[in-house]
């Protein structure tokens, strides 16, 4: 077997990551392309991380420079596939003690939208966007996110096509909707060696009967989250929503709490809260039911929206009699909320993904290079986590699956000393991911110690507040 042609080295410590996929890479040129993109997606935005910016040309009009152009067959007609480079990404996640799966983590489940114009673009079509809360022409894509009360990262992602790509519509046989898409994605998840104690999903998959039984017949535990007023068949006497249930719960105080329990949830900035939860009927839903509703919220009287969660599960309840036979270990109260609360941080994900690594920022049509494309993102964003530990030794407390007292889902609040009091010099003080080629152990900064994310930023928000980036490395620039 000839040995492989040795290609320019990354910058710094990308090139001991890169040189670990070089073997899904048949040509010199695609080892190349490989590590100029992440080098790329990883330097400091300053403007939408088209190829041109990728390659550090001029906009519009160093299109036709080489190493735009080098970058544009790399993505786009390279023999080389997406797949594969993806599995390699998460077998190194796997076999790396820091960010090994383990019974204790969440598997999320969700969507994410972005604008596109036109109509010839691989998955456009009108759609809800979640990102902007509302219908316009984009692509929407399906997404698996690992997460654990310290860490977080992609496992899967399949951009949703819309009906009309198809000759016969929602009828074509190779129509796939979005729910079964992401259970698609849980059951492919398993079978790659990802372990998790339950998989997490909003409302808009909790709300779909379908979805939640056809996780159950995949045997994969669930805790999610329903709409308020999801409407239910029962009695006229009885509950008809989840919030009807919740109000149907008795308290008097936190002196006198009635039906519900008090959590602690204890945040990663180390400020606690005390919520209360309850298990609640609606329906045929039930403490010792096939489902679980369970209700959480920061005020049993007033049951606010923005502080209140209303769960389904088929987690048994501790001591009840369906936990003998149930093929999932029980789960208290306690848990439940924990389970759910570590699905906030795939909405810290897409705040780094979208408005720092690129992710929505292809200008190519391709459904091979637009996959490809997001398979780069992911390796990028996992590169950072394991710069991040080859500076910061792990701490192993994660494999517990329970919270120990005084942890929440952010995990325990850590008492900095010396040299750990800060992250490094530059660290960036933001969502923002510092220069990753010459200052190692501030690639994630915020990104592992932030505390929970808020919703992500609207379009015109994104260039607010911003540190100025600093300048392109000389090996990634033609212009000065």
């Amino acid at each position: 077997m000839t040995k492989p042609v040795a290609c320019p080295p990354a910058p710094g410590p990308l090139e001991e990551y890169a040189a670990r996929f070089d073997d899904l890479f048949t040509r010199v040129a695609q080892r190349r392309g490989f590590r100029e993109y992440l080098a790329g997606l990883l330097a400091p935005r300053d403007r939408n991380k088209t190829l041109t910016a990728l390659a550090g040309a001029e906009p519009v009009t160093g299109a036709q420079h080489p190493a735009v152009q080098r970058l544009q067959f790399f993505l786009s007609e390279s023999r080389w596939d997406a797949g594969q480079v993806n599995a390699r990404r998460l077998e190194l996640l796997r076999a790396d003690p820091a960010t090994a799966p383990h019974g204790g983590g969440v598997l999320v489940i969700d969507d994410s939208g972005d604008r596109k114009d036109g109509a010839k673009t691989a998955h456009v079509g009108r759609q809800y966007l979640g990102r902007y809360g509302k219908t316009d022409n984009g692509v929407v894509t399906v997404t698996t996110v690992w997460a654990d009360e310290r860490l977080y990262y992609p496992v899967d992602a399949v951009p949703y096509t819309p009906a009309r790509h198809f000759a016969k519509g929602k009828n074509d046989p190779a129509f796939r909707t979005k729910l079964a898409i992401g259970a698609g994605l849980a059951v492919r998840a398993r079978e790659a060696g990802f372990a998790f104690r339950a998989v997490a999903a909003d409302s808009a998959y909790g709300d779909q009967d379908g979805f939640r039984a056809e996780l159950a017949e995949a045997g994969l535990p669930f805790v999610m989250a329903l709409r308020p007023r999801r409407g239910t068949w029962a009695r006229a006497a009885d509950a008809h929503t989840p919030v009807d249930a919740a109000r149907a719960l008795s308290w008097g105080g936190p002196d006198d709490p009635g039906d519900w329990t008090a959590v602690r949830r204890t945040f990663r900035d180390g400020h606690t809260e005390t919520w209360w939860a309850a298990d609640a009927k609606l329906g045929g839903w039930g403490p010792d039911g096939v489902r679980r509703l369970v209700v959480a919220t920061a005020d049993p009287a007033a049951l606010p929206d923005k502080a209140t969660w209303y769960l389904v599960t088929n987690l048994p309840r501790p001591g009840g009699p369906r936990q003998a036979d149930s093929p999932h270990p029980a789960a208290d109260l306690a848990e439940i909320v924990r389970l759910y609360g570590i699905r906030n941080w795939i909405e810290q994900g897409y705040k780094q993904v979208k408005d720092e690594l690129g992710w929505a920022d292809f200008q190519v049509r391709s459904d091979i290079a637009i996959r490809r494309h997001q398979a780069l993102v992911n390796c990028a964003f996992s590169f950072c986590w394991a710069a991040w530990f080859a500076d910061h030794a792990p701490q192993h407390d994660h494999l517990v699956p329970q919270p120990e007292p005084g942890r929440g889902e952010r995990g325990a609040a850590r008492r900095r000393t010396g040299s750990a009091a800060v992250l490094a010099p530059g660290d960036p003080g933001g969502t923002r991911l510092a220069f990753p080629l010459d200052r190692t152990a501030a690639l994630v900064g915020r990104l592992v110690q932030g505390a929970p994310a808020a919703a992500a930023a609207s379009p015109d928000q994104l260039g607010r507040g911003r540190l100025r980036p600093a300048p392109l490395h000389p090996d990634l620039t033609n212009y000065r």
